[in-house]
């Protein structure tokens, strides 16, 4: 059954964000209400150990809580419609999977569609990849994750590695933007409560430009995957992406993954942020929080 407190949180997000977000039009002014909203809004856990680092124009955000593993570490990319979004704005998330998870989180701050045009997210992702490798980590060390357009952006990173050769220990997606030609069906969902779905078009043609809105290193539901590892999708049912994570999720398992998909009724597009608000947030992060540790215990055998 739903809570009471995720119905609130869902019809708060349709009668203001979502508003909010049909009325603005500057990229800009977007990123800077989700960095305000983020301060006020989302709950940190105490004991949160914060540090950044700028390592060749990157902005690496390590967040942990309590004891974590050592030489484990979720490589971790933000949604916000390549637009907006930050380690910033994700911090009480991301510190409550550390604490859940005893797994230290690095988060990348990647190019926003603003600051540098595409395939510059994506550039950025690899890079990020590849320097934790430098720092020592293994891949079997390291587990994926991302949320929306954080999603896609990890899944397309996942693509590329897989055929390189290269597979993390496992990789979640939280309401992953996999198709950026918008063709799937959800789109017109009328429970969505969060994404302006009729401006999704917009932030395509700002984000891509010329480039083909099948390029799989911008929508991987056309991406070619080479035994890729375990993955876990979390959708809400009857979100507008829900349709963009369910068919990430059967391509993926015609590609050999085991998936897991996992769906939730009545909740808005990554609830999981409103962790410490809803019970729901709470119970999705302890999902990926179990299927993080299980992941690294099957990549050490």
């Amino acid at each position: 059954m739903t809570s009471l407190r995720l119905r609130l949180a869902t019809w708060g997000a349709r009668h203001t964000v979502r508003r909010h977000l049909m009325l603005t039009h500057s990229p800009t002014e977007i990123a800077k209400g989700f960095e305000r909203c983020a301060k006020w809004m989302f709950r940190t856990p105490p004991y949160l150990c914060h540090l950044t680092e700028k390592v060749a124009g990157l902005t690496f955000h390590w967040i942990n809580v309590g004891p974590v593993q050592s030489c484990k570490i979720i490589l971790y990319f933000h949604g916000g419609a390549y637009m907006s979004g930050s380690g910033e704005t994700h911090t009480g998330m991301l510190a409550r999977l550390s604490k859940l998870s005893g797994t230290r989180i690095c988060a990348v701050d990647y190019r926003l569609l603003q600051e540098a045009p595409f395939p510059a997210a994506f550039e950025d992702a690899l890079q990020a990849w590849f320097y934790l490798i430098s720092l020592g980590y293994d891949p079997a060390d390291i587990v994926i994750g991302g949320d929306s357009a954080g999603g896609g952006l990890m899944l397309a990173l996942l693509a590329h590695l897989s055929q390189i050769g290269v597979r993390p220990a496992a990789a979640f997606g939280i309401s992953p933007w996999t198709d950026l030609t918008l063709s799937g069906a959800s789109l017109t969902s009328p429970k969505e409560a969060l994404l302006p779905a009729s401006r999704l078009g917009e932030a395509v043609d700002l984000y891509l430009g010329a480039a083909p809105r099948t390029d799989p290193r911008a929508s991987p539901l056309f991406a070619t995957f080479i035994s890729p590892p375990p993955v876990l999708i979390q959708i809400s049912a009857g979100e507008a992406l829900a349709d963009d994570g369910r068919r990430m999720a059967a391509r993926l398992q015609d590609a050999g993954a085991a998936v897991t998909l996992q769906e939730w009724d009545t909740a808005m597009h990554v609830f999981h942020i409103f962790d410490g608000w809803v019970p729901e947030a709470r119970n999705a992060l302890k999902d990926i929080s179990t299927f993080v540790q299980t992941s690294f215990d099957i990549a050490k055998r």
